[in-house]
């Protein structure tokens, strides 16, 4: 018991907020569910704001008046499935909002009465009561629309009390049946009666009187192990008395006569649809079908389904005409494990027919059919195998919508197809169908489904399906976005479950007009092909079936199982055309940028200076030092501006030496046959020092800078004063180009012979100059006269005598 009452604690509260946000918090709704916990008591600490209390299977034995007086406003009270006897409705005096009422599968045998005007559904079925439990009160339950009773015995004097009722479903839930008053069921003012029976019961009087009471009747549990009534006294039965438009039958257990005659009388009542579910049925066929009476009918739809039988002889020809000739506007016989079905000879007025779920075979084609009517044709999960022949039977028919699916059909490309112009709904999914099956479809179709075939690709070479606006390719092999050149009018398209990798551009282009797209499940390949298809999302505003949870990217690895949303794939690099222009643009920007620099910083002079010290630097790693000493041929080089050259000439060089042959001009020692550089590097190369002029017209030259920048190499020489710099003017360091830093460096020092203005000061000046050259002229003498004799021996031995070097004295 401690067990018992701890599970009150744990009574699961599911709330369920109706309107949360735009209700009021006292019109907010409040579930509570307490179903199949075991409880024996309500719970006492119930919400007072529940209005939906569910206390189904449980051990409940009886209600007090106060176990719902604190939830006043509850709405819905489910108590079903509980071991209540006794109910006393005053206990729901509280509960003024009471709407449903649910105890059926109880063990009620007494019920005491109390007026609920606000009730709509009460439920009392399946209880023990000994009479149907219907007192005054409950006629006064003027909101009542769906009622459920139960009771051993049916009399005309407990449906008087609630005549008066308009109610819109009467349920018999009967655990038993021991009486019943013939005539107590049309006294019911109802829309729909549901008769469940108890076993071994006598049906046919229930189903009279049923047949007279509701538009809608369904009756369960009908067997024939009672007693039938004889045909020959249900005569008495016509049109006039009878309003079931709807008879739906469920889980007959019947013989075969004994379900002819059930169809022979309600052949002959207003019933328009007879539904027969779940039947078993067996035995000899004892009745001649022949004598079938098929006049005076309302009879309009007849279903048969899910159809077991027992071991029993039946001539199924016979069978099969029987339902063929009532020639009524739809038929169904499906689950029914049907080999065949027979037509008769001549039209009939059938518009509708599904014969799915059987084991139909191409033989049913092969026969004469004539259904000039025929609209709808359904023949699902069959064993179906020739699509051509589907056409021919079709083309005699009005088909506007076909049903083909599970079957194993094929098309071959050598056959033939006829379809009629009606046709407009084909379902062809889960056959064997390849790409040829788009040769054989018809012209004027609008829904094709093609679900779970084996389809590879769409051809190009098929007919112009003009009208076709929804297609169905789920479930195939197909490797591309089918194009749409033969589908103009497309505008529903389901490609899901393929072997898509990326969609190709002929999509984009020749399916404008598709309007919903599900293409989820596919193995994508996210790269740039995949581009477009993602953005197609979106600007497409929703056209993606099941986006973004079914697009995932299956390739390449590194992207395994990203969604495509999430994958970025730039328009650079996906874009050829913006590549090549950004690379052009590029470009142009970093060439008009090194012409810049180029003209800015002088970058052809330096690679010109690099150049040429690169070639200088190669010969004299060739040549050793004693050769370099004997090539020195002079005594000076004087490096300067031509418009300096009067001031060199009247005053540089008569103060040096009386020796001017020793002297290095650019004017008078240069070879003509070389080039400048050349001749630049050769007079460094021969000269002990180096003197460079220095003034604005200096650095305003390149060749003087040329001369400045191979004497700083220190190429042709192991000490580091053979340079000596004279500045004959002032120079400003904002008047130096950047590309001149040693020129800069050295002004910035002050490392160099300042010509003064006053000519008292120019003794001091010289004096400075001849001891900064500091040359020894005899050793220069001697290593000159030397390379003549050497030279001289060398040309007389090739009897060619020139005199060379006339400069060395």
């Amino acid at each position: 018991m401690t067990l018992i009452r701890s599970i009150y604690v744990f009574c699961s509260i599911v709330m369920s907020v109706l309107g949360y946000v735009s209700k009021p918090p006292e019109d907010r709704e409040l579930t509570t569910n307490c179903s199949n916990m075991s409880l024996r008591k309500v719970p006492a600490d119930l919400t007072p704001t529940t209005t939906t209390l569910d206390l189904s299977y449980n051990l409940l034995s009886q209600l007090q008046s106060s176990d719902f007086r604190s939830v006043s406003k509850l709405k819905v009270l489910i108590l079903c499935h509980n071991r209540i006897q006794e109910l006393d409705i005053k206990t729901f005096e509280f509960n003024r909002e009471l709407r449903y009422l649910d105890l059926s599968y109880n063990r009620l045998k007494i019920v005491t009465w109390y007026s609920l005007a606000g009730l709509r559904h009460l439920d009392l079925s399946f209880n023990d009561f000994d009479s149907v439990p219907i007192h005054e009160e409950a006629g006064n339950m003027s909101h009542l629309e769906i009622l459920g009773l139960s009771g051993a015995k049916i009399r005309k004097s407990d449906f008087q009390k609630i005549a008066h009722l308009h109610l819109n479903t009467v349920f018999l839930g009967l655990r038993s049946l021991s009486y019943y008053e013939e005539g107590s069921l049309p006294i019911l003012n109802t829309t729909k009666l549901h008769i469940v029976l108890p076993m071994n019961t006598n049906f046919w009087v229930l189903l009279r009187d049923g047949i007279k009471t509701s538009k809608i009747l369904e009756m369960t549990n009908i067997d024939g192990k009672s007693q039938f009534s004889s045909y020959e006294t249900q005569q008495n039965l016509t049109l006039a008395n009878s309003k079931t438009s709807i008879l739906l039958l469920n889980k007959v257990d019947l013989l075969w006569d004994d379900l002819l005659l059930i169809f022979q009388f309600v052949w002959h009542t207003s019933v328009e649809c007879f539904q027969v579910q779940h039947v078993t049925f067996g035995g000899k066929v004892y009745l001649d079908h022949n004598s079938f009476d098929y006049s005076n009918t309302a009879m309009r739809t007849i279903k048969l389904e899910h159809i077991q039988f027992r071991i029993f002889y039946i001539p199924q020809e016979r069978v099969y005409l029987l339902f063929t000739k009532m020639d009524i506007e739809n038929l169904t016989i499906s689950d029914a494990q049907m080999p065949h079905m027979r037509f008769p000879n001549y039209p009939t007025r059938f518009k509708h027919l599904n014969f799915a779920d059987n084991i139909l075979t191409d033989d049913l084609f092969k026969q004469p059919i004539q259904l000039p009517h025929l609209k709808t044709l359904i023949l699902k999960g069959n064993k179906l195998e020739t699509l051509s022949l589907v056409s021919f039977f079709a083309n005699n028919t009005s088909l506007k919508h076909l049903d083909l699916s599970q079957n194993l059909l094929q098309y071959e490309n050598d056959e033939n197809c006829f379809w009629p112009e009606t046709l407009i709904t084909m379902n062809l999914s889960s056959n064997k169908f390849a790409d040829s099956v788009f040769r054989c479809l018809p012209r004027s179709i609008q829904i094709l489904n093609l679900n779970n075939n084996k389809i590879q690709t769409v051809p190009k070479e098929i007919i112009h399906l003009k009208s076709l606006r929804e297609l169905n390719l789920a479930f195939n092999f197909l490797t591309d976005l089918p194009g749409c050149s033969h589908f103009r009018k497309l505008s529903i398209l389901n490609i899901e479950m393929n072997l898509i990798l990326s969609p190709s551009l002929d999509f984009f282009q020749s399916c404008q007009e598709v309007k919903t797209l599900n293409a989820g499940r596919n193995p994508f390949r996210c790269t740039c092909e995949l581009r477009d298809f993602i953005h197609l999302e979106k600007y497409s505003q929703g056209m993606m079936i099941g986006w973004s949870d079914s697009y995932i990217c299956e390739y390449p690895l590194n992207l395994k199982g990203t969604r495509l949303k999430d994958v970025h794939l730039p328009e650079l690099s996906c874009n050829t055309a913006l590549l090549i222009v950004t690379i052009v643009v590029i470009m142009l920007v970093l060439g008009t940028a090194m012409a810049f620099c180029c003209l800015y910083f002088d970058l052809p002079w330096y690679l010109r200076m690099l150049g040429q010290w690169t070639q200088t630097l190669q010969r004299i790693r060739k040549t050793t030092q004693e050769q370099l000493k004997r090539n020195v041929q002079f005594y000076v080089f004087i490096s300067y501006n031509k418009h300096d050259s009067t001031w060199v000439k009247h005053e540089l060089i008569p103060n040096l030496e009386k020796e001017e042959n020793l002297i290095c001009l650019h004017e008078g020692n240069f070879d003509p046959g070389k080039s400048i550089t050349e001749n630049i590097m050769n007079c460094i190369e021969k000269s002990c020092k180096s003197i460079f002029v220095l003034s604005p017209n200096f650095v305003q030259s390149e060749w003087c800078h040329y001369e400045l920048y191979f004497a700083h190499q220190n190429l042709f020489h192991e000490n580091s004063d053979y340079i000596i710099f004279i500045l004959l003017e002032p120079i400003p360091l904002y008047c130096i180009p950047t590309r001149y830093p040693r020129l800069k460096a050295l002004m910035e020092k002050k490392a160099y012979l300042e010509w003064p203005k006053d000519r008292r000061k120019c003794g001091l000046f010289w004096a400075k100059l001849r001891a900064s050259i500091n040359v020894n002229l005899l050793e220069t003498r001697e290593m000159c006269e030397l390379q003549t004799f050497v030279e001289l021996n060398e040309e007389s031995q090739g009897s060619v005598i020139s005199l060379i070097r006339t400069d060395c004295l």
